[in-house]
């Protein structure tokens, strides 16, 4: 249980593993991005006629089976990758690339999507600067501090979204306040947000899918599975970025929804776009507004470097399996412990935040998420049903079929809604991926390159066992020194 898994890549250098529980928990925090949830309030609050705390409860309950399976299959293979990994591992390197492939359209735009949010914010801030002026600046600085040191990254990423989550705090500590006084829905105690007489499960699910962005990041954390001090704080910490990442978003949906219990108070603009700066000028004025969207700001940017650093280490996967590029996407610097060409490429592609528009971007992003959610949840069944025949038992039955069948079933709730211009555009790039395989593997006639067992995180055979039989939280305890 104590081996440490420290895969060598070209350069000769190595991740470096420094990062406790509580670090991946605050990067998958960020990833999520706590304020979103004052984002997207007005445009799913009228989609769901006033329910958007229930819309959040639908996603949660999705995400907490999908969460589950991230959590088994993590424990059992503490590999860099994310569902590329796991598919190529516990079922076959072909299908495992695809998948890796079409969840990168969710990695690499994401950081696109984080990058273009902070333009909106600071054109509003500073008008009458060139837009691109601020793209690039944004782009030195992510990509300057991910570049240099994970740790960093961490340490800042953090202070980030500490204080993202402490004005929230006051948000609650506001409109509590208020509804005591009798304005919003006038009480704190109420149903409404969850059930009245005009709610239909359709437009529930519909709006389902779109706070379904919101938790984009718990999967994310898996990236971190070479940098986590233990292999075995990787469950727990997936589990608790849901846990928590969901507490967060139904409390503040909760009381924005008393606060705003109906959707005909937001003016057009919160209603196409952002409602952040309307809720926070109704709660608490004008200073109030440039806290909240200081808010804003600090979340979307721990967003933006979590999510930055994390597709890095999904190339730099990719690359070590010699999928793409070895030289280049599988070289870590041996000075800063990082994947450093894979962190500029991406910075680089950030740039492109100049052109395109946030709907069009964000559109695209939950199709690589559902592929990489379902995919998982069967990568569970693969490798402990299957490969570890763990199928006998009522019990292994429930934990490695059922339940991740039932993740699937959730998940598939989900892409019923998917916008028409999330599957064209990943349906194009899915193309383009089968195209590059045939190429690749000469036709389907050679699996993708394998691991070299010299290199490789062979070390996952050594552990699962023991890993896989942790279901609950108190189980999967981090070892005392390393936290």
């Amino acid at each position: 249980m104590g081996t440490k898994i420290q895969p060598l890549a070209q350069g000769g250098g190595a991740l470096k593993r420094n990062l406790g529980l509580w670090a991946i928990v605050g990067l998958g925090l960020g990833y999520m991005t706590p304020t979103i949830v004052f984002d997207t309030f007005g445009i799913v609050s009228q989609q769901t006629n006033n329910v958007v705390p229930l819309a959040y409860v639908l996603a949660l309950v999705v995400m907490m089976f999908t969460a589950v399976s991230y959590g088994k299959i993590a424990g059992a293979i503490p590999s860099a990758g994310s569902a590329y990994t796991y598919v190529r591992e516990s079922i076959h390197p072909n299908l495992g690339f695809m998948v890796g492939w079409t969840s990168l359209i969710d990695y690499i735009l994401l950081p696109m999507v984080n990058c273009l949010i902070i333009r909106n914010y600071l054109e509003q801030l500073i008008p009458g600067i060139w837009p691109g002026v601020w793209v690039i600046l944004y782009c030195i600085f992510a990509t300057s501090v991910i570049y240099l040191t994970m740790r960093g990254t961490s340490n800042l990423n953090m202070i980030l979204i500490t204080f993202a989550i402490i004005v929230i705090v006051a948000f609650v500590a506001l409109v509590w306040t208020q509804l005591a006084r009798g304005e919003g829905a006038g009480t704190v105690l109420s149903v409404q947000p969850f059930l009245h007489g005009g709610v239909e499960f359709g437009a529930v699910l519909a709006g389902a899918t779109v706070v379904c962005f919101s938790f984009i990041g718990f999967d994310a954390v898996t990236m971190y599975a070479e940098e986590a001090k233990h292999p075995s704080i990787m469950p727990k910490a997936i589990l608790w970025t849901v846990i928590l990442g969901g507490v967060i978003f139904l409390i503040s949906s909760y009381f924005t929804q008393l606060r705003f219990p109906d959707w005909h108070q937001f003016d057009d603009a919160s209603l196409t776009d952002s409602s952040l700066t309307q809720i926070g000028d109704v709660v608490g004025g004008r200073v109030f507004q440039i806290v909240l969207t200081s808010a804003g700001f600090a979340a979307t940017l721990a967003s933006g470097l979590a999510s930055h650093a994390s597709v890095a280490r999904m190339l730099l996967v990719m690359g070590r399996n010699n999928v793409l590029p070895r030289k280049t996407f599988g070289y870590i610097n041996p000075k800063t412990h990082t994947p450093t060409f894979n962190i500029v490429l991406v910075g680089a592609i950030c740039l492109f935040a100049m052109s395109f528009s946030l709907d069009l971007i964000a559109s695209f992003i939950n199709f690589g998420a559902l592929i990489a959610f379902t995919f998982v949840n069967i990568s569970v069944i693969a490798w402990f049903a299957v490969r570890k025949g763990l199928r006998r038992t009522p019990r292994d039955i429930v934990r490695y079929i059922v339940m991740p069948l039932i993740g699937m079933g959730l998940t598939g709730l989900l892409w019923v809604n998917l916008s028409a211009d999330a599957l064209i555009g990943g349906t194009v790039w899915t193309v383009i991926g089968i195209v590059y395989l045939l190429v690749i593997t000469r036709g389907f006639r050679r699996k993708v390159a394998s691991f070299d067992e010299n290199e490789a995180v062979t070390g996952y055979n050594k552990v699962p066992e023991e890993l896989a039989e942790l279901d609950d939280l108190d189980e999967l305890r981090e070892p005392a020194g390393d936290r």
